[in-house]
């Protein structure tokens, strides 16, 4: 594919590579913004610029300087300590076998408790409760009107809706009637340390193990890093041993 000339600065060709090459350092997410016949003028600009300053800079010998010296050895320094990383690790792999056998030995990792999805009313009484379910019984109201009517609890203006939740998150008297209910049933009234609940269950999870096939990822990923700190730690106790370190 040509390499097209976009501009000459300093008697030094800007080309659609150079082009490319800043676009791609930007996120993708800002890329789009760089493609347009305005956004690449920006940049071959920025380019040009670029190019001037550094033959001005070279004009007036910055680079015989000891600064400029210091920062290529700083820059040089970064670069083959990144390039060592990437020697050291790049080799490293985790195999199907190995993560099946980290999924198989830790499951409990990938456990998902029961969950319960359910709405409520809250009011202060027995009596209060009654009457509300009563209403709801006799189809005055849906339990849904009700909470909006009777509840005292801020999910009233959800209809009484709490969401998904598991065991553990709710005062023991509520948890054991909504774990208990029929779906669809609403509740006799609840007393717990807030007052007194009508309760109706609309859906139910069972305890489960997430597959392996949606988790394979995530622990290929995780073993990996893993075994890259493994390693990266077991290469510089080596090197300390060869090179020697004097912690002050």
């Amino acid at each position: 594919m040509e390499n097209k000339i976009l501009a000459v600065a300093a008697g030094n060709e800007i080309t659609e590579k150079d082009l490319n090459a800043i676009i791609s350092r930007y996120p993708e997410d800002r890329r789009a913004a760089f493609q347009t016949e305005q956004g690449k003028k920006q940049l071959i600009e920025q380019l040009i610029s670029f190019e001037l300053m550094n033959k001005f800079g070279k004009e007036i010998e910055l680079d015989k300087t000891q600064e400029y010296k210091d920062a290529i050895e700083s820059i040089s320094k970064e670069v083959i300590t990144s390039m060592a990383i990437n020697k050291v690790l790049g080799d490293l792999t985790v195999t199907d076998e190995e993560v099946k056998k980290y999924y198989e030995d830790n499951k409990e990792a990938f456990s998902q408790p029961a969950t319960v999805s359910a709405k409520h009313i809250l009011v202060a009484t027995e009596e209060d409760a009654k009457k509300a379910k009563q209403e709801i019984a006799s189809k005055e109201l849906s339990f849904e009107e009700a909470a909006k009517k009777y509840s005292t609890c801020p999910s009233k203006e959800q209809g009484g809706n709490l969401g998904s939740f598991s065991r553990g998150m709710m005062v023991p008297e509520f948890e054991e009637a909504a774990f208990n209910l029929e779906i669809g049933v609403v509740s006799e009234p609840v007393k717990t340390q807030f007052g007194y609940h009508l309760i109706v269950v609309d859906e139910k999870n069972e305890a489960s193990v997430k597959s392996f096939d949606e988790v394979k990822d995530m622990v290929l990923n995780q073993l990996m890093q893993q075994n890259q700190h493994k390693k990266y730690d077991q290469i510089l106790k080596e090197l300390e041993a060869k090179y020697g370190v004097d912690r002050k």
